[in-house]
């Protein structure tokens, strides 16, 4: 499989598939395609798997589309800001806040990733459940704004505001942390807690998260 990301700030993956290859993707994604390509919806793995990705803010079906013959499809992003292409292989898992996902080729395999704390779901912006992504090929995730990414040293941290976490390596662990004194939570405009990303591995962060998008639009709405 080959493929080219185009434009900006709407930006679309092309992907050029041989006879045969298949690509995954929630429904709707898909922008446009050749003829030869068959779509079948599927659960990917039975019902449990189908729920699992419920809870994490996707969809419960998947779009399988196959190469009947050499062609292209598209998969467009519903928000401004990247696409990027992940490689997963074996060893090299991550974790993406839900609705991420674009698409990926059919080797890669989405689970549901839980915080081990459940204060991390309660208050550390993107929710209690994830996307794990394992296996091996290529994913695509469509990333609100501009992506900015650290490589963190076992041990080192940091600390990101509400909604701006949009990917980590597996190896990753994330936590929350309140923001100290009454005054700083209640007049500092920052929120209650803010969410501590340790290492080893890297972390991505994206400049433009759509909640933040929708707080501050909804300020300027007319009250009913």
């Amino acid at each position: 499989m080959e493929f080219e990301i185009k434009g900006t700030p709407f930006p679309v993956v092309i992907c050029h598939l041989n006879r045969g290859e298949a690509m995954l993707s929630d429904s709707g994604a898909m922008a446009w395609m050749d003829p030869c390509m068959n779509m079948e919806t599927t659960s990917n793995g039975g019902f449990g798997k189908a729920l699992g990705r419920m809870f994490s803010g996707e969809t419960m079906f998947l779009n399988r589309y196959t190469a009947e013959a050499d062609g292209k499809i598209a998969f467009a992003s519903s928000f401004p800001g990247e696409i990027r292409k992940i490689d997963i292989e074996p060893g090299k898992e991550i974790v993406v806040q839900k609705s991420a996902f674009l698409a990926s080729e059919e080797g890669v395999e989405r689970t549901t990733f839980f915080s081990k704390k459940f204060s991390a779901g309660m208050f550390g912006g993107e929710g209690f459940i994830m996307s794990k992504f394992s296996g091996n090929g290529a994913l695509f995730v469509e990333i609100d704004g501009c992506l900015v990414d650290y490589d963190l040293a076992p041990g080192q941290q940091i600390v990101v505001d509400t909604g701006y976490l949009a990917m980590m390596d597996a190896t990753c662990k994330m936590e929350i942390q309140s923001v100290s004194g009454f005054k700083n939570k209640m007049l500092g405009g920052e929120g209650f807690f803010n969410t501590v990303i340790t290492g080893p591995g890297k972390v991505y962060l994206q400049t433009m998260p759509i909640s933040a998008i929708a707080g501050t639009l909804a300020g300027f709405m007319p009250a009913k």
